[in-house]
């Protein structure tokens, strides 16, 4: 995004000098401005900056002085937007926003979500579609700093994928009642599927049809997926169900209901898998075992080696157990751990069991 503010400002930047007036105005405001000139000095060599004014609308909504010199020197290309741009923007982020206590806390975690005005109309026409969707103002502040780019897209674009989205839903089996459930819990899991185009998701799911999943198993694996499935392609899909079926030497059947035990098997590149399975195998396990258990295909072979060490640890033999023990994240496997490591400190016989005579 700084890319597109740069190249609009200037093309031969080696020529020009800093601005000095720029400089003072940031001095005192206490902004490290050798971190600027470290990572966008670009921003110094401009011959119109609105460093004053762009501090004054921060302190405004209630910037201190520490967070107007944090937000310029992470994202200093702000004070080179006008103040009436900065205002327009404010006012936007307003619609979703709590307070102006909430929006400063918001730019000062995210200033280049912020301000990046030069999309506004299509922000704004967004921010109000998404309102009208369903969507609450919480959601849509989270899309608007971890997502910006979704709002940067025509209105018209973002309606055409979710009118997609919709029609393959009900063409899936999903009910009239579920359908705006389906897609808000969708789009907030995954705001990025806006970023797909509607031919995109019809062919990926005209693809999964092709291989025998059920129009019930599609929805299901949507939903398993978060919809990451829309940023795939049936090409890469195909290679990574190939390298399955050829690893775990099953049929098309199998390899089905493989997949929708563990969709990672569809989600993950050949590169992906192949590296979390020879990890595996290093560590004494077997095909049988992973087949048995895919889910743990999902975890990074730095996890499932720092998992092992601490089961090994307990005397949990892997290569003889289950893998399920790896599995889930990071608090289901402390849950898992704790289970086997009581287990293992239980007294072998019962303290308050009564003594036998024999005895």
């Amino acid at each position: 995004r700084s890319f597109l503010i740069h190249s609009t400002y200037t093309t031969d930047t080696k020529s020009r000098e800093e601005n000095k007036k720029t400089i003072e105005s940031l001095y005192r405001l206490s902004v490290d401005i050798k971190k600027i000139r470290r990572l966008k000095e670009w921003v110094l060599l401009q011959d119109v900056a609105y460093v004053k004014e762009i501090a004054g609308i921060l302190q405004e909504m209630g910037a201190d002085e520490t967070a107007v010199a944090n937000i310029l020197e992470r994202c200093p290309e702000a004070i080179l937007h006008t103040p009436a741009e900065i205002n327009s923007q404010r006012a936007l982020w307003q619609l979703v926003c709590q307070n102006e206590k909430q929006l400063i806390k918001l730019i000062e975690q995210f200033p280049e979500s912020f301000f990046t005005t030069e999309y506004h109309e299509n922000q704004k026409a967004n921010i109000l579609f998404f309102q009208e969707l369903g969507i609450k103002n919480n959601i849509i502040t989270r899309f608007l700093t971890s997502a910006p780019n979704i709002f940067y897209n025509p209105v018209e674009k973002n309606k055409n994928v979710i009118e997609t989205l919709q029609r393959s839903y009900l063409s899936l089996g999903g009910s009239d009642a579920n359908m705006k459930i389906w897609i808000l819990k969708l789009l907030s899991q995954n705001p990025f599927i806006l970023l797909n185009t509607s031919t995109a998701i019809q062919e990926n799911l005209e693809f999964l049809q092709k291989n025998d999943f059920t129009d019930h198993e599609v929805l299901q694996l949507l939903s398993k997926l978060k919809g990451f499935i829309f940023q795939l392609t049936s090409t890469t899909m195909q290679k990574s169900m190939l390298f399955s079926k050829n690893v775990f030497k099953c049929s098309d059947q199998e390899l089905k209901q493989l997949v929708l035990k563990c969709p990672a098997l569809l989600y993950y590149s050949v590169p992906i898998l192949e590296e979390r399975l020879e990890g595996l195998l290093k560590e004494g396990i077997s095909i049988a075992q992973i087949r048995e258990t895919p889910m743990v295909l999902e975890l990074t072979t730095q996890i499932v080696q720092y998992r092992i060490k601490k089961l090994s640890a307990l005397g949990y033999d892997i290569k003889n157990g289950s893998l399920e023990s790896l599995n889930g994240t990071k608090k289901d496997f402390e849950v898992n751990y704790g289970k086997i490591q009581s287990k293992k400190e239980r007294p072998i016989f019962n303290p308050v069991a009564p003594i036998r005579i024999e005895d």
